[in-house]
Formats: structure tokens, C-alpha cells, sequence
């Protein structure tokens, strides 16, 4: 199996194990209060590695941001860790639990989309066939008992979706930096917003305890996934990382009947079903052509295969992966691959 595609289910899993355990402290923590403690608890945990990574392996993760990565970084953290949160809590606030639930699967189709006609990701009819069943999947997983309507709190809560959906696409601009700084980044600036927005609505503190919790569970199932996800987009692209990301509700799902003591019914096994599929679509893709690669310099966490083949300027232990900035020729070959940072050439 491909990295990319172990680290995104990974990270899907973290995701979707984080919900029902989220769930269990929503009646102690308020639902913004939360939303700030787990995304504070990602960032600070990752920080905290960063510091520890710097003396244990400094030659590992990824290229530093450079100037011009900032604007796009700025932009995610503006779309998914602002903007999205707030329309997520405006759609909260009135709209059912489970129509919200519902309408988060517009994230995976809003990713897929924009990748594929903004963005100019390739993709064939078996990619689109795995995501459109991956969504259904979840969408089946979902489903309310009413109705969805097109009132107010349903399109911001599709529009939070769209925010997310720009923040990962943007998020795939910078992917060959290093994920854990870019996540930490990112956990530090939204938990800040999401606390202080929590702290002007006058909303209760929480315990000691819940928000230590809370901090674990976002250090995990936001910061740690995060990473993985960051890596996944720099190895997949983002269309093919957001389909084993949607797998997330099954994983969710799975997670509440161990610890909620819920028990599956027949939509579960019909959606596993439809995610298993899709999922087994995209292991099966293969896309290999003549392709060009035009001369490119950057830096990231590496190994030494057909593609980094340079030569080193410092003295080199032999130790891989590393990190440091190379510079690529032109060159033109055939291969299997995906539309990772090396593979963003037209068809």
C-alpha cells in the first residue's frame, strides 16, 4: 500500500475515533469552549514535539515555509480555523445535530470538486465512482429522520463545509513543509479564536479535568491527524486524500458502538459496504503515462529514489529520510503515480 494512502486512513482513523469520545465531554464543555480546547490541545502538543524532534532528530520533517508559503498558510488558517468554526456554531445553534451531521459530508465533495475544476488535479471515472460511494457511505451514516431544508443554519453549515474544503486545497500548496509545523500552526490559531470567541459569549469554564481531556483528544484526533493528513496531501493530492479522509463517520460510527454502547443497524453494514468499495476503488487506480518534469527547488522529507538523485553539499551520514533544500532537472520518464508535489503537470 502506498504511504500517502496508509497515512491518510491513519489520520481518518484519529478523526473519527476523536467524535464519540468529543461527544462524551460535550455535556461538560460547551460546544465552542470544545472546539477551542481541541484544536489549543493540537497545537500545544505538537509544539511541544516540535521542541523535543529539534534535539532527538533534527534532520527530520519537512522543508522549512518559506515566504511566499506563509500567504497560503495564513489563508487556510483564515477559511478553516475562523471562518468555518463560526458558521459550524451558527448552524449549531438551531439546526439538529443530525442534519448538521449530514450536511459535513459536503466537505469530501467540496474538496474533491474544487481540486479537480480549480485546481486542475487529474482524476478518471473509478476515482469519481470511489468518492461519489465513500460519500454516500457517510451520508447513509447520517442520515436524519427529517427532512433537510434550505434555511439559514444549513447553508452555514455548508458553507463552514466550503470553508474546509478551501482550506485543504490551499493546505496542498504547502505540503511539502514540514506537517507537524504546519498543523501546530494551524491548532495554536484556531484553538486561539475558538477560546476568545467562547470567552466574549461569556461561556462557562470548564474543569480542570474536561479540559485536560479535551486538550488529549485534540492532540490526537485534530493535531496528530492533521499531520497525517498534511503528508497524505503532499503524497495523493487532495481529491484522493479528502475520499480516505470521508471514511471518517464509518470510523466514527464504529468507535461509538465500543464506547457509547450503541449497536449497529442495517444502514451501518449498507454503508460499510459503499466505503469499502470506494475505498477498494481507489487502491486499485493506476495512472502511469510519459509525463515531464520541469526544473523544480524545494525542500521536504525525502528519500533517495528516482526523483532525488542530486547530489548533497554538506557531509551526509547516509541517513534517510531527510530533509533539506534540492533542486530538481528536467527530466522526462513514465511511471505509476499519483498527483503528488513531484506530479502536478497538466494531461
Amino acid at each position: 500500500m502506498n504511504r500517502g494512502i496508509a497515512y491518510a486512513l491513519l489520520g481518518a482513523a484519529l478523526f473519527g475515533a476523536s467524535t464519540p469520545v468529543a461527544k462524551l465531554l460535550v455535556g461538560e464543555v460547551g460546544p465552542l469552549t470544545l472546539a477551542g480546547l481541541l484544536y489549543a490541545g493540537s497545537g500545544l502538543g505538537l509544539g511541544t514535539w516540535l521542541l523535543l524532534r529539534r534535539w532527538l532528530r533534527p534532520a527530520s520533517g519537512g522543508g522549512a515555509l518559506g515566504a511566499s508559503d506563509f500567504k497560503w498558510l495564513a489563508a487556510a488558517i483564515v477559511f478553516g480555523g475562523v471562518i468555518g468554526p463560526v458558521l459550524l456554531m451558527l448552524g449549531l445553534s438551531t439546526a439538529s445535530a443530525a442534519t448538521v451531521s449530514l450536511l459535513l459530508n459536503l466537505e469530501g465533495v467540496f474538496t474533491a470538486l474544487l481540486a479537480w475544476f480549480v485546481f486542475r488535479e487529474n482524476f478518471d471515472r473509478r476515482v469519481m465512482l470511489g468518492m461519489l460511494l465513500i460519500v454516500c457511505g457517510g451520508l447513509l451514516l447520517s442520515w436524519p429522520s427529517g427532512e433537510i431544508t434550505t434555511s439559514l443554519p444549513a447553508l452555514a453549515v455548508a458553507g463552514a463545509c466550503l470553508c474546509w474544503a478551501i482550506d485543504n486545497n490551499l493546505t496542498r500548496k504547502i505540503s511539502a513543509g514540514d506537517p507537524v509545523r504546519i498543523a501546530a500552526i494551524k491548532g495554536l490559531a484556531a484553538g486561539a479564536v475558538n477560546l476568545c470567541a467562547s470567552a466574549a459569549l461569556g461561556a462557562a469554564r470548564p474543569g480542570l479535568e474536561s479540559a485536560l481531556a479535551a486538550a488529549a483528544v485534540g492532540f490526537l484526533g485534530y493535531g496528530v491527524s492533521l499531520a497525517l493528513f498534511v503528508v497524505a496531501l503532499r503524497l495523493l493530492g487532495t481529491a484522493r486524500t479528502g475520499a480516505y479522509f470521508a471514511t471518517a463517520p464509518f470510523i466514527g460510527a464504529a468507535a461509538s458502538f465500543a464506547l457509547l454502547g450503541e449497536a449497529p443497524d442495517a444502514p451501518f453494514w449498507v454503508a460499510t459496504a459503499l466505503m469499502a468499495t470506494g475505498v477498494a476503488l481507489h487502491l486499485s487506480e493506476r495512472h502511469g503515462h510519459a509525463h515531464q518534469h520541469e526544473a523544480l527547488a524545494h525542500a521536504h522529507s525525502h528519500t533517495h529514489d528516482e526523483h532525488h538523485s542530486h547530489e548533497h553539499d554538506f557531509e551526509w551520514d547516509g541517513t534517510e529520510p531527510h530533509s533539506h533544500a534540492h533542486d530538481h532537472v528536467p527530466m522526462k520518464h513514465s511511471h505509476e503515480h499519483y498527483p503528488d508535489i513531484h506530479h502536478r503537470h497538466g494531461h
